[in-house]
């Protein structure tokens, strides 16, 4: 696992959204874009940081920043998540992490003894030209949203 760094260029996708709405990281050119990846949608973890991007929402939008989390769940499972938690952001679904392997978040992991492959818990911040900005991979998820302010300041 190599994942892309500060100073590279974002790669282009289209993935399908909690609406089953094609959603392009071109369609936010001029904007900065925060891309965060999580492993499964309605795990305590990821619940977690999905509510703190929420209750956040207007901080990082009034900072213009568009807020995009991409897992490799299905579409169905992203709109229960949506639904369930209220997000009121675009969660993408990367089932065959096509997007994931081109951003380098996808490689081996341990968890509870067990080894297998999977998205890691990793962000990116995209800048208005889409070249990324910060690579994020030192937080807590309650304080996801508060490191990403903080490197908006």
């Amino acid at each position: 696992m190599s994942p892309l760094q500060a100073g590279d260029k974002a790669p282009e996708f289209a993935l399908q959204n909690q609406h089953d709405e094609t959603i392009r990281l071109s369609d936010f050119a001029g904007k900065p874009v925060l891309v965060y990846f999580y492993p499964k949608a309605m795990t305590p973890g990821c619940t977690v940081q999905a509510q703190q991007l929420r209750d956040h929402q207007a901080e990082l939008a009034a900072k213009g920043v568009v807020v995009m989390g991409i897992s490799p769940d299905p579409v169905k499972r992203l709109t229960k998540f949506a639904e369930r938690d209220q997000l009121n952001f675009h969660l993408l679904a990367d089932e065959d992490h096509a997007v994931a392997d081109a951003f380098g978040v996808w490689g081996h992991k341990k968890f509870m003894g067990k080894e297998y492959d999977g998205i890691h818990r990793l962000s990116f911040l995209i800048g208005a030209d889409g070249t990324i900005t910060h690579f994020i991979n030192k937080f807590k998820t309650k304080d996801h949203h508060q490191v990403v302010l903080d490197l908006l300041d």
